[in-house]
């Protein structure tokens, strides 16, 4: 029996546009299974352990396409496990903007940042209704954000609801690298995200930037973006495309049914000016 997903995708409140399209019929991909190494792009790699399955970025897109979706043209692949009792999926997309300063790691106003989401959220409520998409309401940090000095990872999950009922969680990891940044978007059904969630966790230890590609090897000259991690999470690369639908026809690849639920973005301050405003500059 297939499982019914509620999915929360974190866009911005700009992207709400037209209804998705009509659904592609076309044939199931071919998911490459561990082990193996494969690429992520021109910056990373993934060691798939045996029980996981991978797409590129190619297939990546055309099944978003599939789906009803515009890719970011961001997207590096997709991994799902192949036990028959997991569901999630990730999402990897490389945002090549330059190499993103930690200063503000100790800056990070969590209550600013999910009053920002909560604010955006409501003011694209009247815009979801037009599109006969449910209210949404954030209620909370599923996991406040935090950021690992030694990884240099960012990591933050948030809570909502819907109002036909449904609890959704989104939850995003970015990866920084020299050259800008990867991000993971983990997706599934909220009572199971405890369990998928440390199986990404054991996933990304497999995780790794290219020789010359990883946070430490910047150098004074490099490109660097032109934001912090507070504006990564308020708006990050969810501001590159709507995704209106999501995973919506996903159940005839995945044999799983998927609803997606949008959720309007909103950045603090400049942030999402200064995203779209030049990207990044160089440091001398």
């Amino acid at each position: 029996m297939s499982r019914r997903y509620q999915v929360l995708s974190l866009l911005a409140l700009l992207s709400l546009s037209a209804a998705p399209p009509a659904v592609a019929q076309d044939a199931e991909p071919t998911w490459l299974t561990g082990p193996t190494t494969v690429d992520l792009g021109p910056a990373a790699q993934l060691a798939l352990t045996e029980d996981l399955a991978f797409v590129d970025g190619q297939v990546s897109r055309r099944l978003l396409e599939t789906w009803g979706n515009t890719p970011s043209n961001q997207e590096v692949g997709m991994v799902r496990p192949t036990a028959e009792d997991q569901d999630w999926i990730v999402i990897f997309e490389y945002v090549e903007e330059g190499y993103i300063k930690d200063d503000d790691k100790d800056d990070i106003d969590a209550d600013a940042i999910l009053d920002s989401y909560k604010r955006g959220t409501e003011e694209s409520n009247e815009r979801r209704k037009e599109l006969g998409i449910p209210g949404l309401h954030v209620t909370g940090w599923y996991e406040s954000p935090h950021y690992d000095v030694g990884s240099h990872n960012l990591v933050w999950g948030m809570n909502a609801a819907s109002d036909d009922g449904s609890q959704t969680v989104n939850y995003n990891i970015r990866l920084l690298g020299r050259e800008g940044y990867m991000s993971v978007t983990l997706i599934d059904e909220p009572e199971r995200l405890d369990a998928s969630r440390v199986a990404v966790q054991s996933l990304l230890k497999n995780f790794s930037y290219k020789s010359g590609k990883t946070y430490a090897d910047w150098v004074p000259g490099d490109k660097v973006a032109e934001y912090g991690l507070t504006a990564l999470i308020a708006g990050g690369a969810g501001v590159a495309a709507a995704k209106l639908g999501l995973f919506a026809a996903a159940a005839k690849f995945l044999g799983k049914a998927w609803k997606i639920i949008i959720i309007g973005l909103v950045a603090l301050g400049g942030a999402l000016k200064r995203i779209f405003g030049g990207g990044a500059r160089q440091e001398g």
